[in-house]
């Protein structure tokens, strides 16, 4: 065959299939034979994020605005979300949850894998030239669920890296990434005495608590966490309540303001606190300090869990009348504990002597201090390590 005829065939075969697709409904300009790569996609991404979270606290709201600024529109969309918090996050410790057209909270499903969270915005959307599409969201680490906290994990920043692309996946056409600060509830006491008297008269000072987060907290309790052989009052409308502590592992566990209350953010609250201990609990050294619980389950120091330093407390025979010290604290270690012997009468047997004493004693008022320091319980023993940022950073 010449090549004359072999250039007619080619070009007839050629014209066959170009009426064959017209003819069956498909057909195609030349232009979109020759080209099939999508086209670029020109648009902008606003993902401002928090500036601050606190750690086991509820979720804070923020926008993320998608805009199309070029002359088409879009294909289909997808918006996808990184968080890194570094690997002291447990994979219960994140949430991030987005608001759907009927004004409900939806979560955005997150995938734990290498310390990192990862997920997509349910569905897709397109957007015309010109146009916008915001998308609420808000981000939080709650650190476990209502009642199942996790006390184990920390961190003070969280990474985020917010991603536009088009839903068949592939490179990101823009991306905004922001770091949040984490913080966490902290609590103090102030005037503590170094020693008391068994069966004597009550101490009384101050117990703070302060969210300074951007977190409201749902399911917190500020406690005192002392020896079983004690008494523990606070003061409410003008008078003193007596209050039923929780027991685990020799620790009798105060709810201060009740069990599974609300705070809400940048919020600082002081309670007023009456402590004696039991008569027969003489010659012993018992430790005080308050804790910050949140999402605590059936043991009273479970959740993720916040404390000041622990002070010891030198509790005296009535016959004793050695001078008082200044309050010594073990911020670094296992507390003093209780030695060999000590009595473990519960708070309801303190006697006749102790509830007389706190039906006589008045009010303190010592100046409010913060603590910033944090401890870990686990079952009970209290046991120093630092609350943020726990593991370094990925």
């Amino acid at each position: 065959m010449n090549r004359t005829a072999h250039k007619i065939r080619s070009s007839a075969a050629a014209g066959g299939i170009a009426l064959l697709l017209s003819v069956a409904g498909f057909g195609l300009a030349p232009a979109a034979l020759a080209d099939t790569a999508p086209r670029p996609l020109s648009i902008s991404l606003s993902a401002p994020a928090p500036a601050e979270i606190g750690l086991a606290g509820q979720p804070v709201e923020y926008t993320d605005t998608v805009t199309n600024t070029g002359a088409d529109a879009t294909d289909g969309l997808a918006m996808r979300f990184l968080l890194d918090g570094g690997a002291g996050l447990p994979p219960n410790a994140a949430s991030l949850e987005y608001r759907a057209e009927g004004g409900s909270w939806q979560p955005v499903p997150l995938h734990y894998a290498d310390a990192v969270f990862s997920g997509t915005l349910p569905g897709t959307f397109t957007l015309a030239p010109g146009a916008s599409r915001s998308v609420h969201l808000r981000i939080g680490l709650p650190m476990g669920t209502a009642h199942h906290g996790d006390s184990n994990g920390g961190t003070d920043a969280l990474k985020v890296r917010t991603s536009v692309s088009r839903s068949a996946g592939g490179a990101a056409a823009v991306k905004d990434d922001h770091t949040i600060a984490v913080d966490a509830p902290a609590s103090a006491l102030t005037g503590v005495p170094s020693s008391m008297t068994a069966g004597g008269a009550p101490a009384a000072f101050d117990a703070e608590l302060s969210n300074a987060t951007a977190s409201d907290y749902k399911n917190l309790s500020h406690v005192l966490v002392t020896n079983t052989f004690a008494t523990v009052e606070v003061r409410r409308s003008g008078g003193w309540v007596k209050l039923t502590p929780e027991t685990t592992d020799g620790y009798a566990v105060f709810a201060l303001g009740g069990k599974d209350s609300s705070v809400g953010a940048h919020t600082d609250t002081v309670t007023k606190v009456r402590l004696a201990y039991a008569r027969n609990a003489g010659g012993t050294t018992s430790t005080v300090s308050d804790c910050v619980l949140v999402n605590a389950g059936a043991n009273p120091l479970s959740g993720s869990t916040f404390c000041s330093r622990q002070i010891s407390i030198t509790v005296k025979s009535p016959a004793s009348s050695a001078p008082s010290a200044t309050a010594s604290s073990t911020p670094s270690g296992t507390p003093s504990g209780t030695p060999s012997g000590t009595p473990t009468a519960s708070a309801s047997g303190a006697g006749p002597d102790t509830a007389a004493q706190l039906a006589k004693t008045g009010d303190d008022s010592s100046a409010m201090a913060v603590g910033a320091a944090a401890l870990l319980l686990a079952g009970g023993a209290v046991v120093t390590a630092a609350t943020r940022h726990r593991n370094s950073h990925r």
